[in-house]
């Protein structure tokens, strides 16, 4: 061998050993997707074995496997508990070589997990926890919020509630990270647009007895009781303030959070003309109908999907098309989301918008209010849309945003 010849392959030889010559990853197409949520408890009915099921659709619609790879769903319980759920997570990262956690309803489990993403290069794509945080303050570059957050429900309902007349609010309110977040969200919206906040209370989570909040809410005279909570104390309360007759005594409920299972669950009866804010409906339109009716058919409620459900298929989906574009997985988390910003966002769910720098993807809110009982006319027909929010309009704009990705 000659001298230049030899120089040559003492270089060649010196790249492959560095994983220069051929980025290891551009071979490695393997995934694990953990699914961590709330699967027996509050929130269960609105993400729980149902997101796992829309994690899976999302794997079967990428047609990845078609291509060779080889991609594991697994799920986890966090039991809203930030400790429970930052144990998963550290476990499924550190020994089972988790790549991406989805879902984290629950806004304080689903900020220590986003922390703990930020430490290990993992990615967070959250869909289930509510708090703007998660794109403002608390924002890293390996968490992306997909679906809605509190900024968005409090410029939905608290501003068009506000502006229709019920300048007074009193909230009821989940006692961590997220009910404290939504409470704050739309009381800014509400005193900005000319209303006042008389008082509000702060219940458990999965709390029982609403009766003494009920009360303290109705002595308060408030036109709107804001519901700062979700799923089963939702429910609960909206339930308990029809037995008191405190709706039929003229004060109106404002659920700041509601899912279509919890109307579901409610009945028409009892949750006809409460006004909310979600970005999907599963029968807004024949792409969202008709990917709907293929999930039900695999739902292990047999259920029409919830917002955050839609919201874990569309960014799987969204995550393994970033990882084709890469042409493997590089297991570098802050890498991946970074390419997830670059390619514009495009499913049959939500349709397209762009995800910021900060993490939040843009897209439309719609503010829905329950229909009466006569007004539906086939299954999981519950919902009237009275107005569109625009993609500008739903998210905090970034020059207020308090975001460190976002350069002022």
């Amino acid at each position: 061998m000659t001298t230049t010849l030899a120089r040559r392959h003492a270089v060649l030889l010196a790249c492959a050993a560095l994983g220069l010559a051929t980025p290891a990853f551009a071979q490695d197409k393997n995934v694990k997707i953990g699914v961590l949520n709330d699967m027996s408890g509050l929130y269960a009915d609105i993400g729980g074995p149902n997101s796992v099921a829309a994690a899976n659709m999302a794997v079967e619609d990428s047609g990845l496997r078609a291509k060779g790879w080889k991609i594991e769903v697994v799920s986890g319980d966090h039991q809203n508990k930030p400790d429970v759920g930052v144990n998963i997570a550290r476990n499924w990262i550190d020994n089972e070589k988790v790549d991406i956690i989805t879902d984290t309803p629950n806004s304080g489990v689903a900020l220590a997990v986003s922390n703990l993403a930020k430490e290990k290069n993992s990615i967070v794509l959250n869909s289930g926890a509510a708090t703007a945080d998660l794109t403002g303050k608390a924002c890293n570059a390996n968490t992306i919020s997909y679906t809605f957050d509190t900024y968005m429900l409090a410029n939905g309902t608290g501003k068009a509630l506000t502006k229709a007349g019920g300048d007074s609010w009193f909230f009821l309110t989940a006692d961590y990270a997220f009910g404290h977040a939504l409470e704050r969200d739309t009381s800014a919206v509400v005193t900005a647009n000319g209303g006042k906040v008389l008082g509000g209370v702060k219940h458990p989570l999965n709390t029982a007895d609403f009766s003494s909040f009920l009360l303290q809410a109705q002595a308060s005279k408030a036109k709107i009781i804001g519901l700062a909570n979700a799923g089963g104390d939702t429910t609960n309360a909206i339930k308990q303030a029809s037995e008191f007759g405190i709706t039929a005594g003229g004060q109106k409920l404002a659920a700041l959070l509601l899912f279509v299972n919890d109307v579901h669950a409610l009945g028409l009866k009892i949750a006809q003309g409460l006004t909310f804010t979600e970005s999907f409906y599963w029968d807004m339109n024949d792409q969202t109908r008709a990917w709907s009716k293929r999930f039900q058919k695999v739902s292990p409620k047999g259920s029409m999907p919830s917002m955050t459900v839609a919201g874990v298929y569309a960014g799987v989906l969204h995550y393994l098309k970033a990882l084709d574009a890469m042409g493997g997985n590089p297991h570098d988390g802050a890498k991946v989301v970074a390419k997830m910003k670059e390619i514009p966002t495009d499913d049959p769910l939500f349709g397209k918008g762009p995800l910021r720098i900060d993490g939040r993807r843009i897209i439309p809110a719609y503010l829905f209010e329950v229909k009466k009982p006569e007004e539906s006319k086939y299954p999981w027909d519950y919902y009237k849309l009275i107005a569109t929010i625009s993609p500008e309009d739903a998210a905090k704009p970034l020059e207020a945003s308090d975001c460190p990705l976002v350069k002022k």
